[in-house]
């Protein structure tokens, strides 16, 4: 089904890639929902006040609160598809976070009123009226829900969107508060005992969760988040695999939305490495990265000496010491000044934000192992910190 509307409706949709398509499929996705939840809510809301049940005006509200949220995430793809203008030189693509925001600070409002009134009916219980035409509209709920559940998440898979993935499960919440709201039809049927007020209260809450949920993950990527390591671990990959690349550190990855990557890294060549030729190896990685991954590189070209065999022998037993300290800690850029009373030894160590040690302990921690070797021995070392380690980063 999703397929076919897709097919039908979006152009050019096999094009995920292009933005304007990807864009397309977020209003197409956003316009879907907004018809089918007020669908959902006009059914709901007059099921609830014909038959007095506040836990199917909860319900009938949560579908409106759905809906409303249809039409910011509406708003905030189509915002986010404009193109980078002078004031905003990364583009428009966070917008997709932020309307993601807003509504799931409606839903948590939302939820916070329903509370308040299903305590109320808690307190002045009504008799709700019970028929077979309430239960039929809630069954058809949850079957128009379960759609809208895979429609987003095939959607929200298909773009990588957060927001619809997001959106998807937030519909699975609603099947889960209209099953409730059926059981407690059914059980007040069955039993006498009002359930009406309690699972009114109980659709509450799943809504207020839904919203906090909602606000985690929508917030983390506005503030910035860590890439994965699957991704720098592919970015590693791809930068060594060419000729006359040594190594590589201070990777950096930001993302400013969907298909908007930029990341800066430091790659380490042979000093002795004619400089054009060096800059000419940086210029292909960066080419290739926007072309391959688009994502949009920018890397420091750092020469590293390699042919003076007493500082790569010191530089193996300063990164035996390391290792000994922890496995998660590596080094980069390291370099010998040598004296007669006494040698600097200068390198940058890579340590995770999660190390049992700070920095000055760490760094006096070497450089007292240095000095137990030869006292001679002094180090310069500035310490930075990887969001996401990786073996390779030596």
């Amino acid at each position: 089904m999703t397929n076919i509307l897709i097919r039908l409706f979006i152009k050019d949709y096999k094009n995920i890639d292009n933005p304007i398509v990807r864009e397309n499929y977020g209003k197409f996705a956003s316009i879907i929902g907004i018809v089918t939840n007020l669908l959902l809510f006009i059914i709901k809301i007059i099921a609830g006040l014909i038959f007095s049940s506040i836990s199917i005006v909860a319900d009938a509200v949560n579908n409106l609160s759905d809906s409303a949220s249809s039409v910011v995430t509406l708003i905030g793809f189509k915002i986010s598809g404009k193109p980078a203008d002078e004031k905003h030189p990364y583009g428009h693509a966070r917008m997709e976070y932020i309307s993601g925001l807003i509504v799931s600070f409606i839903i948590i409002f939302l939820g916070l009123q329903l509370i308040i009134s299903s305590i109320d009916k808690i307190r002045e219980p009504q008799t709700a009226e019970f028929s077979l035409l309430s239960v039929a509209i809630l069954i058809i709920a949850i079957v128009i829900k379960l759609w809208q559940c895979i429609f987003y998440r095939n959607m929200g898979k298909k773009i990588n969107s957060m927001t619809l993935v997001a959106t998807s499960v937030d519909s699975r919440n609603d099947i889960l508060s209209t099953s409730a709201v059926l059981a407690a039809a059914l059980i007040t049927r069955l039993t006498g005992f009002n359930l009406d007020g309690y699972m009114g209260a109980l659709v509450a809450i799943l809504i207020i969760i839904s919203g906090i949920k909602l606000v985690s993950d929508t917030i983390s990527p506005l503030l910035g988040m860590a890439p994965t390591k699957e991704l720098v671990d592919r970015i590693y990959e791809k930068i060594l695999s060419y000729d006359n690349i040594i190594g590589l550190h201070d990777l950096t990855v930001h993302s400013y939305g969907a298909y908007k990557c930029f990341a800066s890294v430091h790659c380490e060549v042979s000093a002795d490495q004619d400089i054009m030729v060096s800059h000419d190896i940086i210029d292909n990685i960066e080419r290739d990265f926007l072309t391959d991954e688009g994502i949009h590189m920018v890397i420091h070209l750092d020469p590293v000496v390699t042919n003076d065999e007493k500082t790569n022998e010191l530089k193996e037993l300063v990164k035996g010491i390391i290792l000994d300290i922890s496995p998660e800690i590596s080094m980069h850029d390291f370099r010998v000044v040598w004296g007669i009373s006494h040698s600097n030894l200068i390198f940058d160590i890579v340590t995770p934000y999660n190390t049992r040690l700070n920095d000055e302990e760490l760094k006096n921690l070497i450089s007292d192992k240095l000095k137990d070797i030869d006292e001679k021995y002094r180090t310069i070392i500035t310490v930075d910190h990887n969001y996401v380690p990786n073996s390779k980063d030596c």
